[in-house]
């Protein structure tokens, strides 16, 4: 095999500023690399663990509801959930439960969905 680790996961996004405001205002993100590549293009990067998950803009970079989807895991479900709801983000799919986890689909302000995910006690 070629691979041993996912690199990053990332999103494009047609309004930077807007996504920096959900994943760092809402989510409450920290950034741990910002790169400006033009006027209105750039690259942001957030460490969640041993992962790193990106957002861009730039040229021919769309985003697509139905493409990959990121999944964070919250060790708090229901803040988050409280957050999203606080700051009207639209849901795909409301939150529920599985036997394994709780976990809701959201858009993110380029439209991609974005999972909430709490794995449940016991099950890592």
């Amino acid at each position: 095999m070629f691979f041993h680790e996912v690199a990053f996961t990332t999103y494009p996004t047609l309004d930077l500023a807007a996504s920096r405001a959900f994943y760092e205002g809402v989510l409450g993100l920290k950034p741990s690399s910002i790169i400006p590549m033009g006027p209105d293009s750039g690259w942001v990067e957030y460490e969640l663990g041993s992962h790193t998950f990106g957002i861009g803009k730039s040229d021919g970079w769309k985003p697509n509801p139905d493409g990959p989807t990121c999944a964070l895991e919250t060790t708090d479900f229901d803040a988050v959930i409280a957050a999203l709801r606080g700051a009207q983000a639209k849901f795909r799919m409301e939150p529920f439960d599985t036997p394994v986890c709780r976990m809701a689909m959201v858009f993110d302000p380029a439209g991609n969905t974005l999972i909430i995910h709490q794995r449940k006690p016991g099950h890592a």
